[in-house]
Order: C-alpha cells, then structure tokens, then sequence
C-alpha cells in the first residue's frame, strides 16, 4: 500500500487550466481516469487527510504510485479525451457499464451493394445502421416479416445470395414477393439500396409519408378498376401500420429522445434507457455496474452518456435527452454531445406531463433490474458458499457461519421504538424465522441500550428452551431476571407480519428444516411431538448488528451476561460499510468486489426494512387514535359530526364547551366530556420529523 504523499506532486506544479488526469499503479498500469475543469484544484483533493476521503477513493489513492495530466483547451476536449483513456487504459477504478444481457438490434447494412436486413449483436459496425436494441430477436423477425411486403429488401446471408446468382433461381422469399431479389437482377444495385433507405426511414420514425402514399395508390388503383393492386395496396397499408402497433405511442408530439434512469445502493447501480423516436418506444437497453468509485447519481449520469453516445454519430444521438440528474458540468456535456450530432442537443430533466410519467416508468424499471441483478447474484449457490467462507475467514471464525441473524432498531424522535431480527440460512433469507420486537426496558432514544435490551431478551429464550429440552442441564443465574417464557407478557414480541414456508433441508449445524411459524399467541406452549421448530431454538453462529462499535460492543455485553461465549458478534456501520468486530479498535475492511460484504450487506438491508416497516405500522395505528375514543356515549357518528363541524381535533380542542354544544345531536354533558377529554390528551409540542423537517400535525381525522 502506497503511501499518496510519495507521489504528490510539488505545489504550484500541476496546470490550473482544463485538462484529464491519471493514477498508475507501481507496474505503470493506469487504474483511475478523470477529467477536471482545474486540474490543480482537483488533484490536489486527492491528497487530502487519508481519513476524510471516501473508502473508495481512499483505496484508488493507496493503490496508485503516481499521477500524470494532459492539458486541453475546453472541457469539451477533456470530455472527450476522459472517454479515450477510460476505453482504450480500462482502469480498474473507473465504473464502467456492461449490458445485462447481449441486446439485438435490428440492422441494415449500408456498407454493402446489396444492403441487407437482419438480426445484430455485440459490437456495432461502420456504416450499418442499426435500430432498436429490441428485447427478444423474435420481435425484429416478426416487424421484418411485416415490413418486407412494402419494402422487399434482401434478408439472405453472403453464401445464399451467391448461390441465388450462381444458378439464376432467387430464394423463396423472392418468389413470394418478400424480396426484391437483387441476386438475379430483378432490380438494379440502386433500385435496391433505395428500397433499403426507405425501409431505414420508415424504422425511424418518418412513416406518414409512406402510409400516406400507399392509401393515394390504393384509391387511385381502385378509381381504375385495378381490384387486385388496390387489395394488394391495402394490405401493404395493413402491414405498416400493424408495424407501427407494435411500437406504442407514448409522447404524442412525435418527439426524438433517449430516457435514462438510474437506480443504486452502496455498492452496484444499474440503468436504464428508453429510446423514443417519433414519439414510439423504439428500443430498451439495460446496464449494471459496481460503484467502483465514489461517485454520485449525477456521475453515474455522466458515465452512462459517454459510453451510449461515445462512438455515436449524427441522429444516433437523439435531439432530447432526459435524464434523473444533470451531469457535474452540464454545458460541457451538452457541447460533446451536440458536436457528435452535429445539431442542437436538449439535455434536461423531466419537469411534467407525458415525458415525467415516462421517465417514473424507466426508473421503475431500472429498480426492477438492480433487483434481479441482486436476486440472480444471491441465487448463485457457488457465489454463496464464497460469500460464507470470505466472512468466516475475515471475522476470524472456525466455520462458515450457516445461520446469521441481523438485528436493526428503528424509531421516531425516540417514538415508537422497536427492533427486527432477520435471519439468512446458508445465505439465503428465512422468512419464517423473522422476528420484531417493541422496546419497553426504558422511554425514549438510545440505540445501544435497544440493542442490548434486544439481543438480551432474545437470547434469554433461547437459553430458556434449552432449559425446557434438558439441553441446557444448568441455567444462569442472570436469565432469570425475564422469568420463563410461559409467562412473557403477549407483548414481549410478536410474530413476523410474512410467513413464508423454508423449502430443503437446513444444514446440520442449525437444526432441521422448518415450515412455517403457526399463528399461536406468545405465551402458548408449542407441541413437542409437531416436528417443527420452537421459536429461538436454535442460535446463530454469527450476530450481525446495524451499527458500529458501541451497538457491537452492547450486543456481546449482553450475551456475556447470559453466559454464552460460542456466538460471533460483528457489526456493519452504513456509512463506509465497515465490519466492527468486539474489542477491536479498528474495523475490518472487506473488499468492495467481496461477495461476503455483499452478503453482510443484504442481510443488514432486510432487518433495516423489515424494522422500519413495523415502526411506521405503529406509528400509523397511533396516529389513528383519536383522543374522542376515550369520551364515554361518544359514537362513530357524533365523532365523525364534531370533526366535520370544527375541521380537525386541533380546533375542536380550542373550541369552548358552548361552540361543542351547537354541534347536531351533542348535549351539554357530552361537550363538557369531549372538552375534558381533549384537556387531559393537550400536546406538550408538536412533533418534527428529523429526517424532512416536516412538523407532524396532529391527525385531523380523528378515529379511523
């Protein structure tokens, strides 16, 4: 690891003026490319304090053993130039995207006499113009099958086309009148490249004029009494037009634009791109990358239009495109990408109407992505048992660890604090194991006594059970303090809201498979003779906690206590995603291409959800509740007359009892109920979200 102040270059050295930088490695290999309007201003943050960079770029600097620029004139240049290097250098701290899967596109090669249409993959090629990429090659086949009626371009290989020439006879197609079949002279070399543009034309997006025509020979045909051409006509017209159907409308002013959507996390990002011509889906494409560099929504932004527009040229570059975030330099970008149309280029965001409502359906579709990309990667049996062997041999432990449980608190200014507790199986997520608790040790916010109250109160069941099997022959002294489980209160925790029923068999070290979790109350005594798993029977070979050291070192507090030293405890703080491990003063560092982080990674996502959507459902229930609940005789009715009369319990609390009283059907008795009610329930202040700044009014609804 090298040391950046080795190779930092003198002050006053680097240029202040526009230009691309690069970082080599000891072996002259270039691992990072980048581009500044100030050269000197942005070297010079690389070599900052080591602890205030990014992980990321932390780890680039620490690689690198030396950095070089080149100087241009405009940061159009510096652009373009970035773009070479990342292309021609491919460093390995540059993000670079890569297609989801090999995307075809219908092409016409223009580069030959005789052009041909037909299916393309993989890299393009000068001088065939392409369209699309389409999803499935058999939606090009199906649009060519249609197409081919009016514009009866070749679609035959090089070898069926010289055979055709070689014995006079053209393939069926030509018979047929799908082909104009160049191969035996029906046509000339110029006839046929004309057939060939117009076809092009047609595909992009210009296909009034030729329906237009088609119908005004059809009309002509039939005021001549030529039945037959003008039926042939007419089922040309047919054929384009169904064509068309296959591309849907969805900007009804015909409009020319690339839509691009981007959906990340921490580590991976993927994008999507809608390509609209005349105002028609015409194509879809689909990127992932890792997030190899520390870099933002508006970067990824900028990564994703060098390399779509990069060794694009004239209207393969659309006249608008829409994107979630403007690049860092805007006018640079816009400039590059007008000078490789050769026009004006609209680069903006989605303000309102059709094009917003589009781009929301690109980004649901680039969150749909990020997700399969994710479900495909946790699938992979071989990339899990990699995941479990890289997080054993980086925590130090002596096996994999089969069964990890994450556990995350979650609240509201201190309001409605509880915990989740998830478990992942052989890597894979154990639904029916999901647990949630309410904190009820103590009122309002610490984190680290949650978390210590969590894992003791779990814990504490488990030895319980142990207990109850005679597996555990001498129970600590310190478990008693909960009590058995039989006489938990019912609210101590409650059952997972999803209940999904665990398919093959768990690995021996974590007990035998297990079905679903049944619906019995908290305190019932489960059936020893069912075959299923009692509730925290069995204990995890790691516990992984939402946090950095103080919630690591609370969760091993808290097991110390009970007496068990055989569960590894780690923690993964979200910021720079490091792994805390107890007693440690540093933490570990795992690879960012790591498929154990990557697991760690997950697992810790699913508890923050699965612990914030059960905060939000209590949060929810107690907004709900209406102080007017408490006002004895106080009806649906009259509840739902008072909160109509008055707009919300806010003002009905301010009202006085003679205002109540001219409510219909409340009494003087009622009004001086519902006025003490709401006196006893006044709020001390009102509530603020911490996260929005919103101040939370009170709920204007009353009872639900």
């Amino acid at each position: 690891m090298a040391d950046p102040s080795s190779y930092r270059p003198k002050p006053g050295q680097i240029p202040d003026s526009p230009g691309v930088y690069r970082f080599r490695d000891e072996h002259r290999r270039v691992i990072y490319v980048g581009k500044a309007k100030n050269l000197r201003q942005r070297v010079a943050n690389y070599f900052q304090d080591l602890a205030n960079l990014h992980p990321r770029t932390r780890t680039m600097v620490t690689t690198a053993a030396s950095v070089e620029w080149t100087v241009v004139s405009t940061e159009v240049e510096a652009l373009q130039l970035e773009y070479s290097w990342i292309k021609e250098f491919d460093p390995r701290f540059n993000v670079k995207y890569r297609d989801d899967k090999s995307y075809p596109y219908l092409a016409v090669t223009l580069n030959e006499e005789f052009p041909r249409v037909q299916v393309m993959r993989g890299a393009k090629k000068k001088g065939v113009r392409y369209f699309g990429p389409y999803g499935h090659a058999w939606a090009i086949r199906e649009t060519v099958d249609l197409m081919l009626r009016v514009f009866p371009v070749r679609t035959c290989s090089a070898g069926v086309f010289k055979n055709a020439a070689r014995t006079g006879r053209p393939c069926l197609l030509g018979y047929i009148g799908k082909c104009s079949a160049p191969c035996v002279g029906r046509v000339t070399p110029e006839e046929h490249r004309d057939l060939a543009e117009d076809f092009c034309d047609f595909m992009a997006g210009r296909t009034g004029t030729y329906i237009r025509r088609l119908e005004k020979d059809m009309m002509q045909a039939a005021e001549e009494m030529e039945y037959e051409r003008a039926a042939r006509l007419r089922d040309d017209a047919e054929a384009l037009k169904r064509a068309m159907e296959k591309s849907a409308v969805v900007l009804a002013d015909a409009t020319d634009a690339d839509l691009i959507a981007v959906a990340e996390d921490e580590l991976e990002a993927a994008l999507q791109i809608f390509h609209v011509r005349g105002g028609r889906v015409r194509g879809q494409r689909g990127w992932v990358t890792d997030k190899v560099e520390a870099v933002d929504t508006s970067g990824l932004v900028e990564h994703a239009l060098q390399q779509l527009y990069g060794e694009e040229r004239g209207d393969a570059v659309p006249k608008e495109v829409l994107v979630p975030a403007l690049p860092e330099d805007t006018e640079a970008v816009s400039q590059w990408l007008a000078a490789r149309r050769g026009s004006q280029v609209s680069l903006r965001i989605p303000q309102r109407g059709d094009k917003k409502d589009l781009m929301a359906t690109v980004q649901r579709n680039a969150q749909q992505a990020l997700g399969l990309h994710k479900t495909k990667r946790a699938s992979d049996l071989t990339t899990r048992s990699r995941a479990l062997e890289e997080i054993a041999e980086a925590l130090g432990l002596d096996t994999a660890p089969l069964r990890i449980e994450c556990y995350d608190i979650s609240h509201l200014q201190g309001d409605d604090v509880v915990a989740s507790m998830v478990v992942f199986e052989d890597g894979l997520a154990r639904k029916s194991e999901y647990r949630r608790f309410q904190i009820k040790g103590f009122e309002g916010q610490d984190d680290v006594r949650s978390m210590h109250e969590v894992i003791g109160r779990r814990f504490k069941r488990y030895l319980q059970e142990k207990e109850r099997t005679g597996e555990w022959e001498e129970q600590p002294t310190d478990t008693a303090a909960d009590g058995p489980a039989a006489t938990a209160p019912a609210t101590d925790l409650s059952l997972a809201t999803t209940s999904v029923p665990a398919t093959g068999p768990v690995p021996a070290a974590t007990g035998p498979a297990s079905g679903a979790v049944p619906a019995v109350a908290e305190d019932a005594e489960p059936r020893e003779d069912d075959g299923r798993p009692k509730r925290f029977a069995y204990p995890p070979q790691l516990v992984v906690v939402d946090g950095g050291q103080p919630q690591v070192a609370a969760a091993k507090r808290a097991l110390d206590e009970l007496g068990i030293d055989d569960i590894a405890v780690c923690g993964l703080a979200k910021r720079l995603e490091e792994v805390w491990l107890p007693d440690d003063d540093d933490p570990v560092v795992l690879p960012r291409s790591s498929e154990g982080l990557y697991l760690l990674q997950r697992v810790r996502d699913e508890a923050h959800r699965f612990a914030i959507t059960y905060q939000r459902a209590k949060r929810a229930k107690r907004i709900r509740t209406s102080p007017l609940d408490d006002v004895s005789g106080l009806g649906e009715t009259r509840k739902q007359a008072l909160i109509k009369h008055f707009g919300s319990v806010k003002k009905l609390r301010q009202a006085t009892i003679d205002e109540i009283c001219e409510v219909p059907g409340i009494g003087r008795r009622t009004a001086e109920s519902v006025a003490a009610a709401l006196a006893s329930t006044a709020p001390a202040a009102p509530a603020v979200n911490t996260a929005t700044g919103e101040i939370i009014e009170e709920d204007d609804g009353g009872s639900s």
